[in-house]
C-alpha cells in the first residue's frame, strides 16, 4: 500500500485513508513522546530492486542522518518530562519537516516514502493538528517482523549512543588537547670557528705532479726528518746479520769467492730480434726464486756480474741492505744489514772489484761495503741535503759523480782521504738520477724536474752549470734518464705524464731529437717506488720497466715501441715491481715490490 500526496496536498488514494483507519499503532513507545510529535513521521515501505541510482544512495544517508537526530531528540525529551514546551516542539517538527529528505529513500532494500515536506497550502504541513496519529499506527502495522525488530535495534542504539555523550565528550577532549605553545628561550649563538677544512684528493688521481718534489722527498729535506731519521756515525759499520755466525761466514766467503773470478770481458755478438725474443721466452719464474730480501718497500736493486752464481741486493726504506745467493737454501741465503737510516736509493756492485757494494742514501751518506774486511765503509757525507743518486765516472770505479735532491751535483774521488767531494756545482733543477756515458765518459746525463740535459763534467761550474744537449718536451716530472749501455746512442726515459721518450744522442753537439714515444701507465701513486726504465746491459736497443697492468707483469720494450715480451706468472708474481735490473751478461731480470720481495727470472 502507498499513500502518496497528491499536487494538491490531499492524499492520492482515497482507499489508503479507509485502510488506514482499521490500522493499530504499533510503534515502541519510546518513539512516541508526544502527540505532535508522532504526527511528523509517516513512512511507507515498499520492496525495491537492489540497483539504486546514486541519487537514492545519497538520499538515503540523509534519510538515515535525519532518523537518528530524530531519536535523539526523543531521548531528550523523554528525559526532561511529559511536559515539552510548544516552542521548542515546533522547532523540532519544523526541523524534521524542512530536512533534505527526498519523497523516495532507499533504506534496508526497501523505498521509504516520506510524504512529511512542508508545502504551502497543503494539509500535510506539520503544525501539530493537521496530521492524524493514526495515519503513522495504522501504517506501522504494515512492516514486517524483521522490519519491526531493525527498527527497534535503531532506536536502542540510538538511545545507547545519546547516552555515552560523545559530543560533549568530544568537545571537551578538544579544549583540553589543544596545544599550548611555551614561551621559547632564544639561545646565544656562538661565533663559529673560522676555520676551513680543506679536502684532501690524491694528486695521482688529478694526475697533478707535485711542483718540485714529492712527498718523501719534502720529508727528508725538512729538519725534522732529519731530527727523526739521525745520521749514523762516520766510523766504518761492521756486517753483523741476524742469522748465525756460521752461516754469516760462509756467506762472506761465498761472496768474496766468486767476486775473485775474472769475467769475460769479450763483447757478445749481437743476436737479432727473434732469439733474443725467444730467449726472453725460456725466462721463467719458480717458486723458489721469490724471497722476501728487506723489510719494507724496495728502492733499488742490483746484480752482481757473476757468471756461476747469482747473488743480488736490494735497498729499502728504513736504510737496509739485504742480499741473497739464490744458490743456497732461502733460509742460508739471505741476510740483511743496516748501513743506513733512510732509504737507500742506488746500489752497485763496482765493476772493478764485486766485492765491493756501494750504497748511496737519503740520509746523505755514499759507503762502499768491502766483503773482505765485513764492513760498510763511508765514502762521502752531505750534512746538509738528501743524496739522489751516483755513477761512475771512471771505469775503474776511482771517481764518482753524485746526484743531491736540492739541484746540485758533486764529483768525489774514492782514493783520496776523507768523505767530501772534489768538485760540486749547481745544476739548476732537481736532481733524481745522474748516468755516465758508457763511451765518452766526461759526458752524464742529470733528470729531475721536468729538465733532462747532458753535462759535461769538464764544464761543470759552482753555479750557472748549462747542458750540452737537453731533452725536452716532458710535461711533468721525470722519474729516470739513462743511455743506452753498448754506444749511448740513446737515452730512455720514464716520466710520470704517462710516457716513455727514447731520444737520439748520437751526436751530443746538437739538439737530441725525440725518436719514439710509448704511452705507458707511471702513476705508481704514494705507496709504490716510482718505475725507472732501465737497458738491457746486453743490447742497445731493449729495455724493461715495470706495469700497473693486470695480471702483475715486468714488460719489456724495444727501442721502436715494440713490446718485446711480458714477464709474469699469476701463481707467484701478484704485486707490482717497481724496480728492475738486468744481469750484465745472462739473461736474469730480477724485480722488486713494495713489501720487501725480489723476483727473480732466468732461464
Amino acid at each position: 500500500m502507498e499513500c502518496r500526496p497528491a499536487r494538491d496536498g490531499s492524499l492520492a488514494a482515497p482507499e489508503a485513508r479507509t485502510a488506514k483507519e482499521n490500522l493499530k499503532p504499533s510503534l515502541p513507545e519510546s518513539l512516541v513522546p508526544s502527540k505532535n510529535l508522532i504526527k511528523q513521521v509517516r513512512i511507507v515501505l515498499t520492496p525495491v530492486s537492489a540497483a539504486v541510482t546514486e541519487r537514492e544512495s545519497s538520499n538515503k544517508r540523509w534519510h538515515q542522518k535525519s532518523l537518528f537526530e530524530y531519536f535523539a531528540n526523543c531521548e531528550e525529551n523523554s528525559g526532561e518530562g511529559s511536559k515539552v514546551p510548544k516552542a521548542s516542539s515546533r522547532q523540532t517538527q519544523k526541523k524534521l519537516a524542512i530536512s533534505p529528505v527526498s519523497p523516495a529513500s532507499v533504506v534496508g532494500g526497501f523505498l521509504v516514502e516520506s510524504p512529511l515536506r512542508s508545502r504551502p497550502g497543503s494539509d500535510m504541513e506539520l503544525d501539530g493538528s493537521d496530521v492524524d496519529a493514526s495515519c503513522v499506527e495504522d501504517e506501522s502495522t504494515q512492516l514486517s517482523a524483521y522490519e519491526r525488530k531493525r527498527l527497534k535495534n535503531v532506536t536502542e542504539n540510538a538511545k545507547f549512543f545519546a547516552s555515552l555523550k560523545l559530543f560533549e565528550s568530544a568537545t571537551r577532549l578538544r579544549k583540553t588537547t589543544t596545544k599550548t605553545h611555551p614561551h621559547k628561550v632564544k639561545r646565544a649563538k656562538h661565533a663559529k670557528a673560522e676555520t676551513e677544512t680543506t679536502l684532501r684528493r690524491s694528486m695521482r688521481l688529478q694526475r697533478v705532479d707535485p711542483p718540485e718534489a714529492s712527498l718523501i722527498e719534502k720529508q727528508i729535506l725538512s729538519e725534522s726528518s732529519i731530527e727523526k731519521h739521525p745520521v749514523l756515525p762516520p766510523d766504518p759499520i761492521q756486517m753483523i746479520s741476524a742469522a748465525p755466525d756460521q752461516r754469516m761466514e760462509e756467506f762472506l766467503s761465498e761472496w768474496t769467492k766468486i767476486s775473485q773470478v775474472k769475467n769475460n770481458q769479450t763483447e757478445m755478438p749481437l743476436c737479432n730480434l727473434e732469439s733474443y725474443k725467444g730467449s726472453l721466452r725460456n725466462m721463467v719464474l719458480r717458486e723458489d726464486a721469490v724471497a722476501k730480501v728487506v723489510e719494507t718497500r724496495i728502492f733499488s736493486v742490483a746484480v752482481h756480474p757473476s757468471e756461476s752464481s747469482t747473488l743480488v741486493a736490494a735497498g729499502d726504506k728504513w736504510g737496509h741492505v739485504g742480499l741473497w745467493n739464490l744458490d743456497h737454501p732461502l733460509e742460508d741465503g739471505v741476510h740483511a744489514f743496516l748501513p743506513h737510516t733512510q732509504p737507500v736509493s742506488c746500489l752497485h756492485f763496482s765493476p772493478a772489484n764485486p766485492a765491493h757494494l756501494l750504497s748511496l742514501s737519503y740520509d746523505g751518506t755514499l759507503r762502499c761495503g768491502d766483503v773482505t774486511r765485513a764492513v760498510f765503509d763511508e765514502v762521502y757525507r752531505n750534512g746538509e741535503f738528501g743524496l739522489s743518486s751516483f755513477d761512475f765516472l771512471a771505469s775503474d770505479a776511482s771517481t764518482l759523480v753524485v746526484g743531491i735532491w736540492d739541484g746540485d751535483v758533486e764529483v768525489v774521488d774514492t782514493r783520496t782521504p776523507g768523505t767530501s767531494c772534489e768538485l760540486s756545482a749547481d745544476l739548476n733543477s732537481m736532481v733524481r738520477t745522474v748516468h755516465v756515458h758508457p763511451i765518452d765518459r766526461q759526458y752524464f746525463i742529470a733528470a729531475g724536474a721536468r729538465n733532462v740535459g747532458v753535462y759535461d763534467v769538464r764544464h761543470l761550474k759552482k753555479s750557472g752549470s748549462q747542458p750540452v744537449v737537453s731533452l725536452t718536451g716532458h710535461s711533468k716530472t721525470v722519474a729516470s734518464a739513462y743511455f743506452s749501455p753498448v754506444t749511448g746512442n740513446r737515452v730512455v726515459t720514464t716520466c710520470a705524464d704517462d710516457t716513455l721518450r727514447i731520444f737520439g744522442t748520437n751526436c751530443l753537439s746538437s739538439m737530441a731529437p725525440l725518436l719514439t714515444t710509448i704511452r705507458h701507465d707511471n702513476n705508481t701513486g704514494r705507496w709504490l717506488t716510482r718505475f725507472r726504465a732501465v737497458w738491457d746491459p746486453k743490447r742497445d736497443d731493449c729495455f724493461v720497466v715495470g706495469s700497473m697492468s693486470r695480471p702483475r707483469e715486468i714488460q719489456a720494450f724495444h727501442a721502436s715501441g715494440e713490446l718485446v715480451h711480458s714477464f709474469s706468472n699469476e701463481d707467484y708474481l701478484g704485486s707490482v715491481c717497481s724496480i728492475n735490473v738486468w744481469h750484465p751478461t745472462r739473461y736474469i731480470v730480477v724485480g722488486g715490490n713494495s713489501s720487501g720481495r725480489l723476483h727473480v727470472f732466468k732461464e
